[in-house]
């Protein structure tokens, strides 16, 4: 395959498809396709599931329904087990990086998850990386380890990703239920009909393992990463990408990329509020790459702070065309909304500048940005 550095995602059920923690079933195939990566001069980053299935066999927890603490305990000991059985395959060391939402959120560490990762890579080391399941919450979650693996690989400026499971790529159809699904080898772009063939949507109240593998797609391929889906349970599928072919589906990475910061925006940082705009603000904002002034807010929602993600809606349509960083809290701006920027110290008796989200902390969601 004709890629530098890429990051390989692997699901739970590769890890341990069992109820008896971590195996080398499916772990060993892999872990020979990095070494052979490795010895091509290739840089492998490691995104690996199974922290929970792999504790299960060791803490007691009588239900199949988790509660929140048994699953963080079982993540505990379970990410151990889920390192030893990853160290044993390979010669080289791994190392252990676990992170949550609130540290890709944050500039300076998301820098420094990068600047560790390049440093270990420099010395022949295999970067592990899970989501810090034992100390998450809510709000320091990403949710799954696909979209994780595809942040990850932005913050490493990888130029390719895999996500393994155990599902040969995206079909036309469902093929438990249809003989006649077809695999689909190569998506260029990602609409709602890519969706809906996994038989799902982009709704966020949607859920389900293709889902969050597009998600994660869609986040990639906007950063310049070719992304493909692969079944990690068959052997066939590293002798295929060896030889250079594509046994999965491949969505082709996009051409015009947005920057890091603002894919990091768009993609890493949550909102925190909303604010509805006019017409004239939306076609400012959209179509001249204007930044946001006052005058163009008609309500705020939410509680915010200075400095938080907010999303701005449309009041046409009622949908979400941009996310931004604000330089003023929700009541600040319900003061000064409608109003001039030459307006805003007389009113609040302070300034923290005449635009309310700058063009340069602002990103036009993909679909408004024709």
């Amino acid at each position: 395959m004709d890629f530098k550095r890429a990051v390989i995602k692997v699901g739970s059920a590769l890890i341990a498809p069992t109820s008896n923690g971590c195996s080398g079933q499916y772990a060993l195939a892999i872990a020979q396709f990095i070494t052979n990566c490795q010895h091509q001069g290739k840089e492998i980053i490691l995104v690996s599931s199974g922290g929970v299935a792999a504790g299960r066999s060791i803490i007691h927890h009588g239900s199949p329904e988790l509660s929140v603490t048994t699953r963080k305990a079982m993540a505990s000991v379970g990410q151990m087990q889920m390192m030893a059985n990853w160290q044993r395959f390979f010669d080289n060391p791994c190392s252990q990086i676990l992170i949550t939402q609130s540290d890709l959120a944050d500039r300076a560490r998301f820098i420094s998850i990068k600047e560790t990762i390049n440093v270990q890579l420099a010395n022949g080391v295999l970067p592990i990386v899970n989501e810090n399941d034992t100390v998450k919450t809510d709000e320091l979650a990403v949710g799954d380890n696909d979209n994780l693996a595809a942040l990850v690989a932005q913050v490493c400026e990888a130029d390719c990703l895999f996500i393994l499971s155990d599902i040969d790529g995206v079909y036309t159809k469902d093929p438990k239920v249809n003989s006649d699904a077809e695999l689909v080898p190569e998506i260029t772009e990602i609409t709602d009909a890519i969706y809906a063939m996994a038989g799902t949507s982009r709704s966020h109240l949607a859920t389900g393992g293709m889902k969050t593998k597009i998600e994660a797609a869609e986040k990639a391929i906007e950063h310049g990463i070719d992304t493909y889906i692969l079944n990690g349970s068959k052997s066939e599928t590293f002798a295929s990408l060896l030889q250079g072919n594509n046994p999965g589906t491949r969505f082709t990475a996009e051409k015009e990329i947005i920057t890091a910061k603002k894919h990091w925006l768009k993609h890493t940082l949550k909102s925190q509020g909303q604010i509805t705009l006019d017409a004239g603000a939306v076609d400012a904002l959209v179509n001249k790459g204007a930044s946001l002034l006052p005058s163009g807010i008609i309500s705020v929602s939410n509680t915010f702070q200075a400095g938080d993600t907010i999303e701005l809606l449309d009041d046409t349509t009622k949908e979400i065309i941009a996310k931004g960083i604000c330089l003023y809290n929700h009541n600040d701006l319900r003061r000064i909304m409608g109003k001039h920027s030459d307006e805003i110290d007389t009113i609040l008796g302070h300034n923290y500048g005449d635009v309310i989200v700058h063009r340069d902390d602002m990103v036009i969601l993909k679909e408004y940005s024709k």
